[in-house]
């Protein structure tokens, strides 16, 4: 029988609390990446059949029940965390850990996603330039970066951010403007882009998965926990992250869907990879092209160095804890005080990305985030309705149980609509760490060790004022 593990306490000093709510959201919008309903547009107007608006509306609705049981468990266990840190809490250390296992196959492969989207930028300006040649540069500048320091980009985020956010309302002034010209459907007001005759609710949820990806990242704004003025603000933080990221992707495919009535008017490689760089280019030319290229370009790369130093981070953490082999997760170079071993071992796994497309890497994310979410949604039902016996009024038993459920319920829906290959892969990643669990515990015999990525370990982990 294991005993509850207590949460993490930081040492040698304590977090400044200087984030205000815009500035969180800030954060989570930026880890968002909005510029990435451009790049998997045409591979949900293909699945949807021309309905991409329908599909980002159903997983808005699906994310906001989550966000919301976020923000529940981020105002009961204040401390900077993640659904690990909730399931590990609110319902058993063993369930806890699966949880965080499966959803390390998000940390691993974004890096990749954004060495991805990158080739596929670099792809669609230079075309005689074999892509594989993009990734090896890629992986080896963002990996370099990385390896000297593992400062983030918080600084430059909210620039980044407005710049690609700013580059998005001019793209969607000017395809107004040939909208009521005649171009596309001819039209600013249309039901079409949301539902027509030939849409079925199978497409839209095969969509929606697809979707989510663009949502991941709006629970990162967990981790600011400690460092938010006040741990009031984290719910409406979260809850704030969603609706202006799920209206900015709601309102930008809802003009690209009538500026381009049929997936057909993609090329087949892009729809594959990314249709930015050609919806760019068909809506103003080369200039805009090169512009909405450089605004997603700018948000990718960002994206990419973030994502890249946290799971550097989190693989540090857990090689620290000794939930992976200490010798190697749990190095730190001497000079350049940064986990090199682990860097440079997430640098090798994104050159995979000459090899995959964007939909089927999307897909494996999806997998451990989905489940992620499924399992936060949970915990809000075992910590408040069970743990703390918050079920005898009706508003208790809404609040707590009935809204819980329900998001409990989408997220397993779209979970199962998910790619069957992603669903294949994700199942014996799970069932690896199902039995490296068993190998860790001695059969359930022993308290299985933590792998929070927030838990402090080196200096450089967060700026401790």
């Amino acid at each position: 029988m294991t005993t509850p593990i207590a949460p993490a306490i930081a040492t040698g000093g304590k977090l400044k609390r200087n984030l205000g709510l815009w500035a969180i959201v800030g954060l989570g919008l930026g880890y968002m990446t909005p510029t990435v309903v451009f790049d998997t547009f045409g591979m949900v107007a293909r699945d949807t059949n021309n309905v991409v608006p329908s599909a980002y509306l159903v997983a808005l609705v699906v994310m906001m029940f989550t966000a919301v049981s976020y923000g529940k468990m981020a105002g009961a266990i204040p401390s900077a965390g993640s659904a690990y840190t909730y399931v590990r809490e609110s319902i058993h250390p063993n369930v806890g850990f699966l949880v965080g296992w499966t959803s390390l196959i998000d940390y691993v492969l974004l890096p990749m996603v954004n060495c991805l989207i990158i080739r596929s930028y670099l792809e669609a300006l230079f075309p005689s330039v074999p892509g594989w040649i993009w990734v090896v540069i890629y992986c080896a500048v963002v990996t370099s970066i990385i390896y000297l320091t593992m400062r983030g980009t918080s600084n430059i985020n909210m620039l980044l951010l407005v710049f690609a956010v700013v580059v998005m309302a001019v793209f969607v002034i000017m395809v107004i403007a040939q909208l009521v010209q005649g171009e596309g459907a001819g039209t600013i007001a249309s039901a079409q882009p949301f539902f027509h005759d030939a849409v079925t609710l199978g497409a839209v949820l095969t969509g929606a998965t697809i979707v989510c990806f663009s949502f991941i990242g709006f629970d990162a704004v967990t981790m600011y926990a400690e460092e938010a003025k006040s741990p009031k603000i984290m719910p409406r933080a979260i809850l704030f992250t969603v609706i202006i990221g799920g209206a900015i992707f709601l309102i930008t495919s809802y003009f690209t869907q009538l500026r381009f009535p049929s997936s057909d008017e993609f090329p087949t490689a892009a729809i594959e990879d990314s249709t930015l760089p050609e919806i760019g280019k068909q809506v103003g030319g080369q200039t805009l092209q090169a512009v909405l290229t450089a605004a997603g370009f700018a948000a990718t790369l960002a994206s990419g160095l973030a994502s890249h130093a946290s799971v550097s981070r989190m693989l540090l953490v857990m090689g620290r804890n000794n939930v992976l082999p200490n010798r190697f997760f749990g190095h730190i170079n001497a000079k350049t005080s940064t986990p090199t071993f682990n860097i440079v071992l997430v640098g090798a796994i994104s050159l995979l990305a000459a090899a995959f497309t964007l939909e089927t890497i999307a897909a494996f994310i999806n997998f451990g985030a989905l489940i992620a979410f499924t399992f936060v949604n949970i915990s809000v039902i075992a910590w408040f309705a069970i743990r703390k016996g918050r079920r005898r009024t009706p508003r208790d038993i809404v609040t707590f149980i009935v809204l819980p459920a329900i998001g409990m319920l989408l997220t397993g829906i779209l979970w199962a609509n998910l790619h069957v290959d992603a669903l294949i892969g994700g199942s014996i990643w799970m069932a690896l760490g199902f039995v490296y669990l068993l190998v860790l515990t001695r059969g359930f015999r022993r308290s299985v060790p933590g792998f929070d990525e927030s838990q402090p370990v080196t200096g450089f982990n967060k700026a401790v004022k």
